[in-house]
């Protein structure tokens, strides 16, 4: 890599709107998503992200957030934790009193992740084409105030995830998000599903596609 380059992170978009999904769902956020990912999830809606984006020093990407006036923040991808520099700016958006969030796959060690970053780690499900990607290491490090959030595709997915919630205790570690994968499973079938068997979780669904559909930007 370039030296120029190597202290930048590479960013497919930055963006005001509202956040969708997890425990902030419904509030202005600021939204910078990095390029870049180590998987290929079948229902991926961010494939756009893949390519390498454009390179931004931390304190611009920083300014950017800033200038939006949005105290929340969220940090997504791709996958985020696939560029170094992205500790120093989680660092940078606290210390300047941002609410930041960190969505990321799962599949990266996030023992380095600032401790007042609230982490949304998606573990994949079987449906998703990567079943065995999820650092379970990763469980060490997460508190109350971080989320799990299994994407869901079918009833095979779904009684998968039940075993997982049940065998590592999830809903003791954090709060647990069940989504349904965007046009593969309809929300009232995963509905009815929670409503009999009543797992510890929270039903997702994606606000952001309510409002103004599946694109870029939003």
């Amino acid at each position: 890599m370039n030296k120029g380059l190597k202290d930048k992170l590479f960013v497919c978009e930055m963006f005001s709107s509202i956040q969708g999904e997890g425990s902030h769902a419904g509030y202005p956020c600021f939204f910078i998503r990095l390029s870049g990912c180590n998987l290929r999830c079948t229902y991926c809606d961010t494939r756009y992200a893949f390519k390498r984006g454009k390179p931004f020093e931390v304190g611009e990407i920083i300014s950017a957030w800033d200038k939006s006036g949005i105290g929340l923040v969220l940090i997504t991808g791709g996958e985020p934790l696939l560029q170094p520099s992205v500790y120093e700016l989680m660092q940078g958006l606290l210390e300047r009193g941002a609410t930041c969030l960190l969505e990321t796959n799962g599949s990266l060690n996030v023992s380095r992740v600032p401790h007042r970053v609230v982490k949304i780690l998606d573990w994949k499900t079987p449906g998703s084409g990567h079943e065995d990607s999820f650092d379970k290491e990763n469980l060490r490090f997460i508190s109350q105030k971080d989320q799990i959030k299994f994407v869901i595709v079918s009833k095979t997915d779904y009684e998968w995830v039940l075993k997982r919630v049940k065998r590592y205790f999830l809903d003791h570690i954090c709060e647990v998000i069940f989504s349904p994968a965007h046009n593969e499973l309809m929300p009232e079938e995963l509905a009815s599903w929670m409503l009999d068997d009543l797992p510890v979780a929270r039903l997702q669904i994606q606000l952001h596609k309510l409002l103004w559909g599946d694109r870029k930007g939003i």
